[in-house]
């Protein structure tokens, strides 16, 4: 670029009710895997950082968790880091579900983001799942709620309209610094996110037999005498039960989640990685904010 005054830089929370596909989209936003993804609600806890760097502007992303009724203190601390994101941005991102009609969910963060003083963008995502001709209807319910500054129809998973969307917020964002170096995609330590990748596995192995009340600490990464990357981290549940699901028969369970993040650390990592899990009982961690902290939910956070 000759004139770097002209580069431009924003920030830009991504907001929607729980599995609308917002850590998808974010993910899909930089290029690679920072945000973890389930089909289970309430994924994301903290907000998480993305950052797309190109050579006119800086983008970066947060991701909030889903919008929620909370059930305890680790769900009150949620909604209140995803609504703490609408402030000091320069864009809110909408995110909705195509496939679902308008709820009391959507409707609570219409009425949050009604007085946001920057443009909201509304994103019809997962369009790769409906027909077409519903997409009117969808775009009209959802108009009559609030004025929106833009409306893109998009499917994080398949990339439709995506590269619109960036265009259209580089667009709009001010001129600005570049804030992170042009090759880091997220401002989390790699602890945050080797545990985050843990915890995906988690979730997607167990199924419903292991909800939200699972933790994950990483103690340690260092590099070992093998030249591997040796992880040491602890699964904390609230149950001894939940630990004998994680653990499984003959150590299988806990194995098979061990592979699994294994692969995707080292893809994080770009090294080979030795992954060595334990599990430990805290009963009702979610409801304690000492341990709270402890994991990493701290209310300075918000």
């Amino acid at each position: 670029m000759s004139n770097q005054e002209k580069f431009k830089s924003g920030f830009i929370a991504i907001i929607g009710r729980p599995n609308v596909g917002k850590s998808t989209l974010l993910n899909r936003f930089v290029g690679q895997k920072v945000a973890i993804m389930s089909d289970k609600a309430q994924t994301t806890r903290n907000r998480i950082q993305g950052v797309y760097t190109d050579n006119e502007a800086q983008v970066v992303f947060i991701d909030t968790p889903g919008i929620h009724k909370p059930k305890h203190a680790l769900g009150d601390f949620m909604l209140k880091t995803a609504f703490s994101a609408l402030s000091g941005v320069d864009v809110v991102l909408f995110v909705v579900n195509a496939t679902e009609k308008i709820g009391p969910g959507d409707r609570l963060i219409i009425e949050r983001i009604k007085n946001v003083e920057v443009p909201v963008i509304l994103l019809i995502n997962k369009i790769d799942l409906i027909e077409k001709e519903e997409l009117l209807s969808i775009i009209a319910s959802y108009q009559d709620e609030i004025d929106f500054e833009a409306v893109f129809p998009i499917s994080a998973t398949e990339g439709d309209n995506v590269p619109e969307l960036v265009q259209h917020i580089k667009d709009i964002i001010p001129e600005g610094p570049q804030y992170y170096p042009a090759n880091q995609v997220t401002d989390h330590p790699e602890y945050f996110i080797v545990a985050e990748f843990i915890r995906e596995q988690i979730l997607h192995l167990t199924r419903e037999e292991i909800p939200h009340s699972v933790a994950v600490q990483v103690q340690s990464m260092q590099r070992n005498e093998d030249d591997k990357v040796e992880v040491q981290a602890t699964i904390i549940v609230e149950r001894k039960s939940q630990k004998g699901i994680i653990i499984g028969a003959q150590g299988s369970m806990i194995k098979r989640i061990g592979q699994n993040a294994r692969r995707e650390i080292e893809r994080l990592l770009d090294d080979k990685v030795y992954l060595d899990l334990w599990v430990k009982v805290q009963k009702d961690w979610r409801d304690h904010q000492f341990q709270l902290n402890e994991f990493g939910y701290k209310r300075d956070d918000y």
